[in-house]
């Protein structure tokens, strides 16, 4: 008889756990006390749970949406071999997206073609999944955008909605040299990022370059030090797989026969 009360009072507390969730006042959780029997808690339960889960399924549907991915990538098919961690981060906690959570930048850095972008893509989706809002980007898209917004008056309301995410993932940053005023606005937004969300970029583009690519040596070192700050840079190194691969299917075909 015990061990049946403790139950009810178990089944009752998680009752009152999941309707704080579900944003439901108590009420439910005081009629159950007043009126019902155990296994009308325990339909209300998976009720709850059911609405929950449901909740939960259609969040992390928006989010992917939200965040604009060019292709539908995970960790699962990620090949590490070629990429170097630094010693503050292991393989677990980036999996996990921990970082995210700590507002960590990372910078992921190497040749073309060697997973970068699949590694940036496959972490937002890790984050949409833990229920961080995530935007991704290539540079010049993000360029576009911003300096069109500028130039319509509607930056402000663009940068609010950009700056909305947890994780902003700008690709390919620095493959194609933007004027001043792209690389001011880009500036704004690394900026406001600054501990305040969590960013990730792929580059092939060393350090010493970005005043380059970036029209000011000064805007340059300035974005360099609020995204290596809170931030790890990881190498990516070997040849581009997509280059491997098509020599392999190179490789694989057989020879036509000639006349």
């Amino acid at each position: 008889m015990r061990r049946a009360r403790t139950n009810r009072a178990e089944l009752r507390g998680e009752i009152s756990t999941l309707l704080r969730r579900v944003a439901f006042s108590q009420t439910a959780l005081r009629l159950c006390e007043a009126e019902s029997v155990a296994v009308q808690e325990r339909f209300l339960l998976r009720i709850l749970k059911s609405e929950i889960a449901n909740r939960e399924e259609v969040r992390h549907a928006r989010f992917l949406h939200e965040a604009g991915f060019p292709v539908y990538k995970t960790l699962d098919g990620f090949d590490f071999t070629s990429l170097r961690l630094p010693p503050t981060l292991s393989r677990e906690e980036l999996c996990s997206g921990a970082f995210i959570a700590e507002k960590k930048n990372l910078v992921l850095y190497g040749p073309v073609g060697t997973g970068k972008t699949h590694l940036a893509t496959a972490l937002g989706v890790v984050a949409c999944g833990m229920g961080f809002r995530t935007r991704s980007f290539t540079a010049a898209e993000l360029v576009v955008r911003l300096s069109e917004a500028f130039t319509s008056g509607s930056l402000e309301r663009l940068l609010k909605s950009i700056l909305k995410a947890d994780l902003l993932i700008i690709d390919e940053w620095g493959y194609v040299p933007v004027d001043r005023q792209g690389a001011q606005l880009l500036f704004r937004v690394i900026s406001d990022s600054y501990e305040r969300r969590s960013v990730i970029l792929t580059t092939n583009l060393e350090f010493s370059k970005w005043g380059s690519i970036f029209t000011d040596d000064q805007m340059a070192a300035a974005m360099i030090d609020r995204l290596a700050h809170h931030g790890h840079i990881l190498l990516f190194e070997g040849e581009s797989f997509r280059m491997k691969h098509a020599l392999m299917r190179q490789k694989g075909q057989t020879k036509l026969p000639t006349s």
